[in-house]
């Protein structure tokens, strides 16, 4: 198998783009700062402030939790909750989805990477591999690219949910900002989809004959040397015929003489 390592510099670096994306997409599921409350009555959300995520919502509270204000007050939702309103409910699952793609996409590329390096495998199934993995991590992207951006919509517009008196929340806030949970997405998700490029764009290398042809002796043309080395064409048209094959001064070797017998 011919070497190939130098084949891949692109890809080593979008396995790089994936890794990152992919670490950043996780964190970013787990973060609850998908959107910034900033709310009027500060009588339980003390801070006046309160984070959203698509999992929970927390605000620090001197009633509820603490006088100091070192413990956030947490309620935790789900998509079995009615009131969850649905770029929430699109984004607990597409996450989801997106870390198990973001994974399957980095395992199937390192598996890639590997034989690229050591050479254990044929390229049609290094291409294959890449081609795989390049597009786990594109779905990986899209996945995180949709909850991302319709929760910055939400964000723009201002938009109410409704929560139930135990959140003690309002349900539309003075205003709201974006949360620094939805910036990270966004950067996980370019980070895959520019991984995902990257390895569908690698191509097989073009692979040479390797196999030696002697020059026979008896030939004095070499005035055709110079033309066969510098023209390939030329050479191709001579490797045709063994009889047409100019020899400059060259000696016979029998083992190349037994290897063209066999």
């Amino acid at each position: 198998m011919p070497y190939l390592a130098h084949t891949a510099n692109v890809q080593l670096a979008g396995f790089a783009f994936a890794t990152v994306g992919w670490v950043l997409g996780s964190i970013t599921t787990g973060l609850v700062q998908w959107r910034v409350w900033h709310v009027a009555n500060s009588t339980i959300i003390s801070s006046g402030i309160a984070w959203i995520g698509i999992w929970r919502t927390c605000f620090f509270s001197r009633v509820l939790v603490s006088p100091n204000l070192e413990t956030m007050y947490c309620q935790v939702f789900s998509v079995k909750d009615s009131f969850v309103p649905p770029e929430i409910f699109v984004a607990q699952g597409l996450m989801l989805v997106a870390i198990f793609l973001g994974a399957a996409g980095k395992v199937t590329c390192a598996f890639g990477l590997k034989n690229i390096y050591q050479g254990t495998a044929p390229i049609t199934v290094i291409t294959h591999l890449f081609t795989a993995g390049g597009i786990f991590n594109l779905f990986a992207g899209v996945c995180i690219i949709i909850p991302t951006a319709w929760n910055l919509h939400s964000v723009v517009n201002n938009f109410s949910i409704d929560f139930p008196s135990t959140f003690h929340m309002p349900s539309r806030p003075e205003r709201q900002e974006v949360g620094a949970a939805i910036a990270i997405g966004i950067l996980s998700a370019i980070l895959l989809l520019m991984s995902g490029v990257l390895f569908l764009h690698y191509r097989q290398p073009v692979i040479f004959d390797p196999k030696v042809h002697p020059i026979l002796v008896g030939q004095d043309r070499c005035s055709d040397c110079w033309s066969i080395t510098t023209n390939p064409k030329s050479y191709i048209s001579a490797r045709s015929s063994v009889d047409h094959i100019p020899n400059c001064g060259g000696i016979t070797n029998e083992a190349f003489e037994l290897d063209e017998k066999l």
